[in-house]
């Protein structure tokens, strides 16, 4: 026998040995759900980050998402139509609910069966169409975006297309398709929350009575809550754990987590009641039933997928939320960006349009770096679904990065308009968006749980090139194979570390610029991907050693884990927007939101690799890590304040790159709307700029001087009457002022406002309008 091989067996028969021993105790203890969960969906560009060194030319192989001729068709046309026919003010105080003839438009034009594909009546709309979708309609209304979106998320719809049998297929997806049928999907019940596989809902497989005859069927208990769409729904897909005490399925008695689609008007339904969510006013309610019996044929799949409804609902939740909540959240970010940058040049204080103020500059620059990095997200994000990918943990980082970006957007729009956003009525463009950010922060598992438990704790095991494979073989039974593959895997995993903590001890000495790139970037952007690749290597690094040094109890640690997911989290989102700058045709107007972006990235990765060796249990480690990491300290900074002023100047002016970053908001041209109104009077702003500026030049000069009617509303009828302006100046200024004051008008209401019934007419009874 070789030396060589000699070698090798005596490593793996004592010291692989004994590690896999110590392995498998130290390993976690993981449920089939949890197994399911993290096993879920497909892995993509996130593995690439956690390598320690990815492959950027992959990043720019991967193609841009672009919309066929029909859905660009379908966007231009029919979603502007559908946004014109809310109206926010009145949904969210008269209606509390969509218009009737919305509802009906959506139907007719198939919003709900966008999904669907159109063998089935379905529109067959990419993810990426879905995601433009919705994000222009949650620049118009949240309940409009909110009822066009559950249907085509996960629900019983995707799971009909994954998972149904032909028969549920032939009758539902067209029913669905054209909104004969209107769905909803509960899931989350009282006592379980975020712990969805925690359900008690239960059903017990047994005999009943159906249409007459003794059928095999299930007796169900359920209480859900925070179902969207429940109260108006036809059709209900319920997820519940099934059980066969009687074995009338097969020897299983615990048969696990079930999905039946049930029929609103089935015997025992218990549903209509409405939640109150933060005035955003979809519909979203309860659902019970006590003993409802049903047959197997309820069951999405049939009977042979009773008990695989955790893994369905698993493999199909990550398409949707890569695409729902980002998408509209981006909206939002859009809208608001888009009218509070028009808002500070239309707003004069001390004679200076407020955009004009480095206080209020350093964060309206803020929101359109925000604006920028979520849709490039939500962008990437989309584009993997249509490339097949089920991307588990970029959904959950699209999921919990864009909705915190746009918090971020929302209070800080609200913080430069002032007491205009915090008065509501009809001319308040931001103040339903204020209230309904912390729904998005809420639904579709919760922030705090998608970033101190998923994102890393299934990024980590699923993007590792060798983990999941290690935990697998040490669940494998005792055998000569299963010790030989641990002991390649191990091996090579020890080897991957070590080049891993070389390559980020060497570039923390020596820089980044050490890392020689396989792909043409742009001069401008090519020092960041040397950057990120460092930070994929401290990464990679401090992930092994920290999962060697906690092993399974990383797991309790929610404060490490969750920072090291911000750091895989910033190395994603920095990836979408490089590639966003690429696939833009490296637009050099664009290059102020990139840099803000992607160093605001850089820094917050930083942050978060520095805290985690700062809090480290083992202080000797967190000291090593450091040291490897950030052998000179810190590298990175926050964002020059010079990055501002150009991007505000974009923002503050109408333009492409101002279109382009907002280019799915919705743009009415009615003349009482809040949007148009301020659209409106931005081109006027700007085309008054010269002569107020001839006017203020006068003034300091003295010329108006003692005049008492030489105040902010009087002072260009006096300069007119002084002859200092022409007709035509005088009457642009007279122009520029009324439409600055309905954009700056406050809406107030009659005394009477604590009445029901005057609530309810406030769009009628409102005083003071500007004429």
């Amino acid at each position: 026998m070789p030396l060589f091989q000699r070698l090798r067996n005596w490593r793996k028969n004592t010291i692989s040995a004994s590690i896999l021993k110590a392995f498998k105790k130290v390993l976690p203890p993981m449920s089939s759900t949890e197994k399911e969960a993290i096993e879920a969906g497909t892995v993509w560009w996130e593995a690439e980050l956690f390598s320690g060194r990815p492959d950027w030319q992959k990043l720019m192989n991967y193609p841009v998402p672009t919309l066929t001729v029909q859905e660009q068709a379908f966007l231009d046309n029919e979603v502007e139509q559908a946004c014109a026919l809310v109206n926010d003010w009145e949904v969210t105080t008269q209606d509390m609910d969509l218009p009737e003839a919305a509802w009906q438009y959506l139907k007719d034009n198939k919003f709900l069966g966008m999904i669907i594909p159109q063998e089935y009546g379905g529109l067959g709309f990419s993810a990426f169409a879905h995601s433009e979708v919705i994000t222009k309609l949650s620049t118009r209304n949240s309940a409009l975006a909110v009822s066009v979106m559950v249907p085509n998320s996960l629900g019983p719809a995707e799971l009909l297309i994954h998972y149904g049998t032909p028969e549920q297929k032939n009758h539902y997806l067209p029913r669905l398709a054209t909104g004969q049928e209107i769905p909803a999907f509960a899931l989350t019940s009282p006592w379980a929350g975020s712990d969805a596989a925690a359900i008690p809902d239960s059903g017990v497989v047994c005999k009943g009575i159906r249409e007459g005859k003794e059928v095999l069927g299930m007796r169900v208990s359920w209480d859900k809550r925070y179902i969207t769409l429940a109260p108006v729904c036809t059709l209900l897909g319920l997820a519940f754990k099934l059980y066969d005490p009687d074995g009338l399925l097969g020897e299983q008695k615990e048969i696990g987590i079930t999905c039946a689609l049930v029929p609103r008007d089935h015997p025992g339904v218990e549903i209509g009641r409405r939640h109150f969510p933060l005035n955003a006013m979809f519909m979203n309610g309860p659902t019970r039933g006590k003993d409802v019996f049903m047959p197997l044929d309820f069951i999405i799949g049939g009977p042979a997928m009773a008990g695989q409804g955790w893994r369905m609902l698993m493999e199909c939740l990550a398409a949707g939320r890569a695409i729902s909540l980002p998408s509209s959240n981006v909206g939002m970010s859009q809208l608001a960006v888009r009218t509070v940058g028009a808002y500070a040049r239309i707003r004069i204080q001390f004679n200076l349009p407020i955009g004009h103020f480095e206080g209020v500059e350093e964060v309206l620059a803020r929101m359109g770096a925000n604006t920028y990095a979520g849709n490039a997200v939500r962008i990437m994000t989309a584009g993997a679904v249509d490339l097949g990918e089920k991307p588990s943990v970029v959904s959950s980082i699209a999921k919990y990065h864009v909705t915190e970006r746009a918090r971020s957007v929302i209070n800080d729009a609200m913080d430069i308009i002032g007491g205009k956003g915090i008065c509501l009525g009809p001319s308040n463009f931001l103040g339903r968006a204020y209230q309904q950010i912390p729904i998005g922060i809420t639904v579709e598992g919760a922030n705090i749980l998608t970033r101190n438990l998923i994102i890393f704790g299934q990024g980590a095991i699923r993007c590792h090139p060798y983990l999941l494979k290690e935990m697998q073989v040490a669940q494998e039974p005792d055998s000569a194979t299963s010790l030989d593959n641990f002991d390649r895997l191990f091996w090579q995993h020890v080897g991957f570390s070590v080049r891993n903590g070389l390559r980020t001890l060497a570039s923390g000495l020596f820089g980044a610029r050490i890392f020689t790139l396989r792909h043409q970037a742009a001069a401008e952007t090519k020092s960041y991907y040397q950057h990120l690749t460092r930070l994929s290597g401290a990464l990679a690094f401090m992930a092994d050693v920290t999962m060697l040094a906690m092993g399974g109890s990383l797991k309790r640690r929610e404060k490490i884990s969750a920072r090291l997911g911000d750091v895989l989290a910033q190395l994603y989102i920095a990836s979408c927007v490089l590639k966003q700058y690429e696939s833009h045709g490296r637009q050099q107007d664009e290059l102020p939101f990139v840099h803000k972006a992607v160093q605001q990235c850089l820094f917050e990765a930083q942050t978060a690799l520095l805290q985690t060796c700062r809090n480290f249990p083992n202080r000797n480690i967190g000291l090593l890590l450091r040291l490897v990491s950030f052998p000179w300290g810190a590298s990175f900074s926050v964002p020059a304040d010079a990055l501002d002023h150009p991007i505000c100047e974009q923002l503050m002016q109408p333009g492409s790159t101002r279109d382009r970053l907002t280019a799915n908001c919705y743009c009415p041209t009615h003349p009482e709307d809040p949007v148009s109104a301020i659209e409106l009077a931005l081109v006027y702003a700007i085309k008054a700029e010269p002569v107020e500026a001839k006017i203020r030049q006068d003034e300091k000069n003295g010329l108006f001087k003692n005049h008492p009617e030489a105040n902010v509303r009087d002072i260009a009828r006096l300069a007119f009457d002084m002859n200092r302006i022409s007709a035509e100046e005088y009457e642009l200024l007279a122009t520029r002022n009324r439409l600055r004051d309905t954009v700056i008008h406050v809406d107030d209401f009659p005394g009477e406002l604590r009445n029901p019934a005057a609530f309810m007419n406030l769009r009628n009874t409102r005083q003071g309008d500007p004429k």
